[in-house]
């Protein structure tokens, strides 16, 4: 189907925004623009909001508690942004996460691991995988209960969730529930017959998923490693149950397909929807875009049936 006209309104707003030069481009510059592309956008009024700071695989990161009701004892819902290993904060995924914090009930926990290239990979995964053990540890003092107990992200951040489920299945980490994955990154290659499709002017180009990915990456090789490239792993058999949103165009669409058949072929139960004239990023447009409003709805379903 064409273009959603809500999205369609979108792009054109950035349409005339200058491109940056990617052979050129250095990280923190490209920060202090894609940081604030999008204005801050009102979001569910939560019960709690509180910074936290959680233990990282080389030091403490920040983190960011939602809890939804006032009460103890919620699911947990350990969230990665997006941003290509490279750029996003806390506050560019606010919004989102107040949004699945209220639609599942979960106490939602975002978690600002280290960015490339200042911290290349694998430095990331790893991060997510020891915050997420520690807010487990640390589930009494937060008031969730660590039993039920799912991941999230979107983009790169999904590309972390799927770290997060792979070390805790293989290293005897903390139980997950439910892996809930918004148009994740899963393999390296930038080289998918969707990469051809939408290689520019739908928000996210290939030109910078491929500096993202030599910002992320210390050495080309890596690429093959399933943490970086989870399409590329011999076996997915022990992740959990996933959700697993893709953008009909979005140069991610069929890296993040190919990898809902890899894990229904290994046995792990997945729901799977192509969401209909989306781009790259949808699910924080949600307040403005009906139809990515609708798709974000279903997903928290999901998590909310899974938790619960």
């Amino acid at each position: 189907m064409p273009l959603d006209p809500q999205i369609a309104a979108v792009l054109s707003q950035f349409s005339g925004m200058p491109q940056p030069d990617f052979s050129q481009l250095d990280a923190a510059s490209y920060r202090q623009v894609a940081d604030h592309m999008m204005p801050p956008l009102p979001g569910a009024v939560m019960a709690e909001v509180r910074e936290l700071r959680v233990a990282g695989a080389a030091g403490e990161l920040d983190a960011r508690l939602y809890r939804p009701l006032e009460q103890a004892n919620l699911p947990l819902l350990v969230f990665f942004h997006g941003g290509g290993f490279v750029i996003g904060t806390l506050d560019t995924h606010d919004n989102l996460c107040r949004s699945l914090a209220e639609q599942t009930g979960a106490v939602v926990v975002s978690v600002a691991y280290r960015l490339a290239p200042e911290a290349k990979f694998p430095a990331a995964p790893h991060d997510c995988y020891r915050a997420t053990c520690a807010l487990v540890e640390r589930a009494a003092e937060l008031g969730v209960d660590a039993s039920r107990l799912a991941v999230a992200g979107d983009s790169a951040g999904a590309n972390l969730a799927i770290a997060v489920s792979r070390l805790t299945a293989s290293q005897g980490g903390p139980r997950i529930s439910h892996q809930c994955l918004f148009y994740p990154v899963t393999d390296g290659g930038c080289d998918s017959a969707s990469y051809e499709r939408f290689a520019d002017g739908y928000f996210l180009s290939r030109a910078a998923m491929q500096w993202f990915w030599q910002q992320y990456l210390s050495d080309p090789a890596q690429i093959a490693d399933p943490l970086a490239s989870p399409l590329r792993a011999d076996s997915l058999a022990g992740l959990p149950p996933t959700t697993l949103l893709t953008a009909e165009f979005d140069p991610l669409c069929d890296e993040g397909e190919a990898f809902a058949q890899r894990l229904r072929d290994a046995g792990v139960s997945v729901r799977l929807q192509r969401c209909a004239g989306m781009i790259h990023g949808f699910a924080s447009m949600a307040a403005f875009v009906d139809r990515a409003g609708e798709a974000l709805a279903g997903a928290a379903a999901d998590l909310r049936s899974a938790l619960n």
